[in-house]
């Protein structure tokens, strides 16, 4: 079994590292209810409280789940005593934890780091850790589904799959592309709908929260190329963007969607006209603006796309422009066989849409 392609830059504080992941019940059963889906999220929140690791957009179905996740380095100076402490408290009991830091002060006491260290690696290699994110997430929710539904065995097929993903478009659309996973199986009718998804959560609250880290989720996923963080203030702005993405996806007639984008066009040509006249047309605001507008409208051309089955976004192995596919191939080079040049490959079918904008690494049948 080959090992996991992770990005290259991981430990980057530049570049984020991205995955699409997604996990399948063994047989592909049906199991999981609303009861299921919702110990799913809180355990994935616990885990995002643990290691550190964000997600940005997911989806709890009945037989899978999506999760795109993003794995930040591990801080330069490690983390201290009470951010670890912290940590241990959204996974543990409080037994456990007051144990860890009665042993932190003792070993404070005598002088002894390495000491500290030990204790503080017996947690930390769980940490910022992708796999250990996932491995842990279906551990546990194996335990509790087993024990409250009297079974016994694996409740997951195989290993969970991830995709390396750009931020960005390739970012923003996976995103999109997760939170329509109900409506394209016919459970609802619109993305808000669905409690157990990013989308659902940022706009309902969940069960039991306020929604706001869904929402600082969709902001990263739609915002970080632009240095944008966990920033739930700039839900608003995201939202308008990203229901207008939702909304052409989900349009049914072919010829509506062309309808929509060319207003837009229309709409937006005007605004910029208006101001390139008030300002001037040297405005370097104005051509920020500008090329805002015209990646937004290019992604509302591709939207179309999200209402069908995308495979590229599952079995890809990396999705992004194709200068980011190469980079990502040039620097696992031992992964392909000798006669592949480059890494970059067109993406076909259902996918066509994106060809000149999103490159997969792998080539796909078209008809699987």
């Amino acid at each position: 079994m080959s090992k996991r392609w992770l990005a290259p830059w991981k430990d980057s504080r530049e570049k984020p590292a991205i995955y699409h992941c997604v996990s399948r019940v063994v047989d592909r059963r049906f199991i999981f209810g609303d009861i299921e889906r919702e110990q799913f999220r809180m355990i994935m929140r616990m885990m995002e409280n643990f290691t550190g690791c964000r997600v940005l957009s997911y989806c709890i179905m009945s037989n899978h789940s999506h999760i795109l996740l993003e794995v930040p380095p591990m801080p330069g100076g490690g983390i201290n005593d009470e951010d670890l402490l912290k940590r241990l408290r959204s996974l543990y009991s409080e037994g456990l934890v007051d144990g860890v830091e009665k042993e932190l002060r003792a070993a404070r006491e005598k002088g002894r780091a390495d000491l500290v260290a030990a204790i503080h690696g017996r947690y930390t290699y769980r940490m910022h850790d992708l796999s250990e994110f996932m491995r842990t997430l279906m551990q546990r929710m194996t335990r509790w589904y087993n024990r409250n539904h009297e079974r016994k065995g694996t409740l997951w097929e195989d290993r969970f799959t991830s995709v390396i993903v750009e931020s960005g478009i390739a970012a923003r659309m996976i995103a999109a592309y997760i939170d329509l996973n109900p409506v394209r199986a016919g459970m609802v009718a619109e993305p808000a709908e669905y409690r157990w998804s990013s989308y659902g959560e940022a706009v309902g609250g969940g069960a039991k929260g306020s929604g706001k880290k869904a929402r600082e989720g969709l902001v990263r996923a739609c915002m970080s190329h632009k240095g944008v963080g966990f920033e739930a203030e700039k839900w608003q702005e995201v939202a308008r963007v990203y229901r207008k993405l939702l909304g052409v996806a989900l349009e049914r007639k072919a010829g509506r969607a062309g309808e929509m984008v060319a207003a837009e066009k229309k709409k937006r040509l005007a605004a910029v006209t208006e101001k390139s006249l008030q300002r001037g047309a040297k405005s370097d605001g104005n051509a920020v603006k500008q090329e805002d507008d015209e990646m937004v409208l290019r992604e509302m051309e591709m939207a179309a796309m999200l209402r069908h089955r995308v495979r590229y976004f599952t079995a890809g192995a990396v999705i992004g422009s194709k200068m980011f596919v190469n980079e990502a191939f040039a620097q696992a080079r031992e992964r392909f066989g000798g006669k592949r040049k480059d890494g970059a490959r067109k993406m076909r079918g259902s996918a066509e849409a994106v060809a000149a904008t999103l490159w997969s690494a792998r080539d796909l049948r078209v008809e699987v």
